[in-house]
């Protein structure tokens, strides 16, 4: 089994191109360290951190319908709706999964999921 590194999506409402042509289908890929933290460089970002979001997306969409390339002006050209959508999606295809472990209750032996992420956040945090 190969592991899945790219993942298709189709924007609710979708990119519009300079034709008036409709664009709702794409690829995205899994984020790297370096889609994460070059951007961090970008004088955009500096001067406005909510930037990174539209810097991120165009690095990481690999397709959207028929475009040749994916850019930070397409990604500034996108309804709110379809760059909530593209966040969101982001987050699902990045976020860890949960490393769970099979366990039983040493007084009643019942088994049950505990989770061991590294990742999970402390109680009260």
């Amino acid at each position: 089994m190969a592991f899945k590194t790219e993942y298709e999506f189709e924007l609710p409402r979708g990119y519009v191109d300079e034709n008036g042509n409709l664009h709702r289908r794409g690829t995205m890929r899994l984020a790297t360290a370096a889609d994460e933290i070059l951007p961090m460089r970008d004088q955009r970002v500096q001067q406005n951190p909510g930037y990174l979001t539209i810097i991120l997306l165009a690095r990481v969409i690999t397709k959207l319908g028929d475009l040749r390339a994916i850019d930070t002006k397409t990604i500034e050209k996108l309804f709110t709706a379809d760059l909530a959508f593209l966040q969101n999606f982001y987050r699902e295809i990045n976020e860890t999964e949960k490393l769970t472990v099979r366990a039983m209750c040493p007084k009643c032996e019942h088994e049950h999921e505990v989770d061991i992420s590294f990742l999970s956040e402390a109680e009260g945090a």
